[in-house]
């Protein structure tokens, strides 16, 4: 259920990184795909609270606590939705998460459902619900525990936002230009160093974040061991991920396919959302999906006179619903539970509820399609 509830952040990943990597490999704006895929998350995140509620209390809890369904998704909104569309890909998931955590938060000092219920409906008395006392934090504590978040949201914000140059400066563009063996046409492949993008902004945070904190230097060490043990992989991954999304775009792999699947016509729509899901249950990263399959959903789209941005951001958003079946994301949630060598028990509960999610993306998809086509167009 916890990988149920953190497919709302999967399309911005890592502060924007499966959206930068689907600008880079497509070509399209950056705040673009942001606005477009914030547009589409917008509409699915009204869903996968009322599940959750489903999910831990059955539908006595969805009776009573309905509520929080309705403030929880509509707060999320409030705080992912500006963000996406004005500011850029960094923050959303950070803002949204944050603002529906307050919300809450208050809500419930003005409101409590009827009945106070625990995992399988089982119904709690206030104390049992409460759980142990615990210590009141003092104001400086509590400081101390949301500084970094206030920190990493203005320097971001101020580093990125469409006012800065800095995300701008290249250091060095290398370029090489070949004829395609396919359109004959000319083709050109670029690496731009840029050392002032989102990522530095995301270094810049953490140092002053450190002159607040100020830990000593055993425990850095000790951060920075267990973070490269846990993330070597990933960084491998990473680099060649993107090696392997270069040949299969520069090759013609891409346009290829694209050709194919354009050969479906205008039904192609439904079949969008379900790459992008197929596409993350097997890889296990938004951002290998995006770069595998962001150029081909592109070119389908224009084949077949699609609004620009609208499959690419379903094929960024359709992995975020099929990250709970992930096998990397069932095995890393898994490594600290009872669960564990029984990452497919996880896939097995969880497959059926994103499939409910991916109808209802779907859904959105045609919205859009058919309704507010504009709203998908450069």
């Amino acid at each position: 259920m916890a990988a149920i509830a953190n497919n709302a952040p999967v399309s911005y990943g890592a502060l924007g990184v499966p959206i930068i990597a689907l600008a880079a490999v497509t070509g399209l704006p950056l705040l673009s795909l942001s606005a477009s895929v914030g547009k589409i998350v917008a509409l699915l995140a009204l869903l996968p609270p009322w599940l959750l509620i489903y999910l831990v209390t059955g539908k006595k809890g969805l009776r009573d606590g309905w509520p929080l369904a309705v403030v929880g998704s509509l707060s999320y909104i409030l705080g992912q939705f500006p963000v996406s569309q004005w500011v850029g890909p960094y923050l959303p998931d950070v803002t949204g998460s944050l603002v529906s955590f307050g919300a809450l938060l208050l809500f419930l000092r003005v409101w409590r459902p009827r009945h106070i219920l625990g995992y399988g409906g089982v119904e709690l008395d206030e104390v049992a619900a409460a759980g142990p006392d615990l210590p009141r934090l003092s104001a400086k504590e509590v400081w101390r525990a949301w500084m970094p978040f206030i920190v990493l949201i203005v320097v971001v914000v101020l580093w990125t936002g469409p006012w800065s140059p800095l995300p701008k400066i290249s250091w060095l563009l290398l370029k090489v230009t070949g004829i395609s063996s396919i359109s004959h046409k000319v083709m050109d492949v670029e690496f731009s160093f840029t050392p002032f993008v989102g990522g530095t902004s995301i270094l810049a945070s953490w140092l002053v974040i450190l002159l607040f904190v100020r830990p000593q230097a055993a425990i850095l060490k000790q951060i920075f061991q267990k973070t490269l043990y846990q993330m070597w992989g990933a960084i491998v991954v990473g680099i060649f991920i993107f090696g392997l999304a270069d040949v299969f775009n520069f090759s013609g792999m891409a346009a290829s396919l694209a050709y194919a699947f354009s050969r479906i016509g205008p039904a192609f729509i439904l079949l969008a959302p379900i790459l992008g899901w197929i596409g993350v249950a097997l890889s296990g990263s938004n951002t290998s999906t995006n770069a595998m399959f962001g150029v081909m959903q592109t070119l389908v789209g224009k084949l077949l006179g699609f609004p620009i941005l609208l499959l690419p951001s379903l094929n960024s958003v359709g992995a975020e619903v099929g990250k709970p079946i992930a096998p990397q994301t069932a095995s890393v949630g898994v490594s600290t539970s009872q669960y564990v060598r029984s990452e497919g028990a996880v896939i097995r509960h969880n497959l059926g509820w994103t499939l409910v999610v991916l109808a209802w993306l779907i859904v959105v998809g045609l919205l859009y399609y058919f309704l507010a086509p504009g709203l998908m167009r450069l």
